[in-house]
């Protein structure tokens, strides 16, 4: 690949004066800092703080308030044609965006149990086993994988042949060695979608696993020793023992993969765009805003998404709270 300095000189001009002004910023600001005599710690946190703030006010407060201007707006963003609520009216009651609304819950319901299920099992079936590094790493090994990577590769599993050609999908050929007829997995409306949703609990899988076996190694030795003198099943270790102790870390890998799993775009994006009734939240926002340039829908689809995220958020901060209350 040629890289063209004559064309791209000025965009970099322009980067090395930012990474500049940046240094030159945070160098004055350590300078004025430094000569403040009174209430320098007040100073510093306020002076440190400010850039944060100033980013935050720039990314995402002021684009949240726009956002939900837009979502009252029409679709075009230069007439500022005012609709009131008929875009969130559209979304509860028009078939393409309720299917979305379905999409989007089965995603939340499946991926956060059934991932946190397998990385408990995993975790627990593992734990002090023989090569038990190497296990949890083949299990942890697709959390290095991007989305779009992911889901590259589980195409090539789904991938379709006609019945009598060589099938170089993985499943359409278990498929025919069992006499089956080959299929085209991603077509068929609901169930494209599960298998849409296989491929994020294949990555989150690893996630829970990882966290939730550090939690069962920090359940303290005496209650499990306890428990065995007392003469607990394996069953009843795990039920009565191992779950309590682990509450706390089992309902943070719950809340990280659903607040994860509400803004998937990138697996629904490289496996079907969206098509065959398989869209969710995060996809429609992205398709009717800057696809189909209706930014009123696509803004509305962003405020729901901003909405379904917030008590999960609200509901973790009050939980960690409690957790160092209790510490």
């Amino acid at each position: 690949m040629n890289f063209d300095w004559t064309a791209e000189g000025p965009k970099l001009l322009e980067l090395l004066y930012g990474v500049l002004a940046f240094l030159a910023v945070v160098g004055v600001l350590l300078l004025v800092l430094d000569k403040l005599p009174l209430r320098k710690d007040r100073w510093v946190a306020a002076a440190f703080l400010f850039p944060a703030g100033a980013l935050l006010m720039i990314g995402l407060i002021i684009p949240a308030i726009r956002t939900t201007i837009l979502s009252f707006q029409g679709a075009s963003t230069f007439e500022a044609k005012w609709v009131g609520l008929d875009n969130y009216k559209w979304i509860f009651t028009q078939r393409e965006a309720l299917i979305t609304l379905r999409n989007t819950l089965l995603w939340v319901v499946l991926v956060p149990l059934i991932a946190t299920s397998i990385g408990l099992i995993y975790a627990v079936l593992v734990d002090k086993a023989r090569l038990e590094s190497f296990a949890k790493a083949l299990i942890f090994m697709p959390m290095a994988i991007s989305f779009v990577g992911a889901g590259i590769i589980w195409k090539f599993v789904y991938a379709y042949r006609p019945p009598g050609e060589q099938q170089i999908g993985l499943l359409n050929q278990i498929v025919v060695w069992f006499g089956g007829e080959p299929r085209q997995w991603l077509l068929d409306s609901p169930w494209n979608t599960l298998f849409l949703i296989v491929v994020l609990i294949w990555i989150q899988a690893g996630f829970a696993m990882v966290v939730l076996s550090a939690s069962i190694k920090a359940i303290p030795t005496e209650i499990v020793e306890a428990a065995r003198l007392d003469g607990v099943t394996p069953w009843q270790m795990f039920w009565q023992v191992t779950i309590p102790s682990i509450r706390p870390a089992l309902i943070v890998v719950l809340v990280t993969i659903t607040v994860g799993t509400l803004k998937v775009f990138d697996i629904v994006r490289a496996m079907t765009s969206g098509n065959f009734d398989t869209s969710v939240l995060a996809y429609g926002m992205y398709d009717y805003a800057f696809v189909r340039y209706d930014s009123g829908k696509g803004a509305a689809f962003a405020v729901l998404l901003f909405v379904l995220v917030t008590p999960i958020i609200i509901y973790q901060i009050r939980n960690l709270r409690q957790q160092r209350t209790i510490r």
